[in-house]
């Protein structure tokens, strides 16, 4: 069965266009961070076999806050050249290739250390960061003080 174009992106590797996706939905475990951040890849013309790309980090929307990164076209492409060397046969029908890579094999991948990520409220927070790093938080209101709520001076306090 094919993927569905919805939802995915393309990428051109060696010559030969792909297809390729996170799933927008995570299953239980993986919400949990019991199973790992995958993503899938296939030959965009005339799929036949699927790569399911599993990555040492949880996926972004994982619910204990553990460290993830984002999945980006070049570790896209490093993953495909790797199971292509490993004997993935995209255009011959059959069961999907699984690829686990490792920390190790990410920063090969990556052509460098990989820009972790931890999963906080309202965005993310680089490895080793703090609250300054939020991109989308611009303030976060105090309901221990009066006049630290939104509009009028001591808004919190009825």
């Amino acid at each position: 069965m094919a993927m569905p174009k919805k939802g995915s992106r393309l990428i051109t590797v060696d010559g030969a266009a792909f297809r390729w996706r996170v799933s927008h939905r995570p299953t239980y475990s993986e919400d949990r961070s019991w199973s790992p951040l995958t993503f899938v890849a296939e030959r965009a013309e005339e799929p036949a076999s699927a790569l399911v790309v599993s990555l040492p980090c949880a996926r972004p929307d994982n619910w204990l806050g553990k460290r993830t990164i984002a999945v980006r076209p070049v570790l896209v492409a490093g993953c495909i050249r790797r199971a292509l060397a490993q004997g993935w046969q995209s255009s011959r029908r059959g069961p999907g290739f699984t690829l686990t890579i490792t920390e190790d094999e990410l920063t090969d991948l990556l052509g460098g250390p990989p820009e972790y990520l931890i999963p906080f409220l309202w965005g993310m927070i680089p490895e080793g960061g703090d609250i300054r790093d939020l991109p989308r938080a611009t303030q976060i209101w105090s309901r221990d003080k009066p006049g630290t709520g939104h509009g009028e001076p001591g808004s919190w306090t009825r």
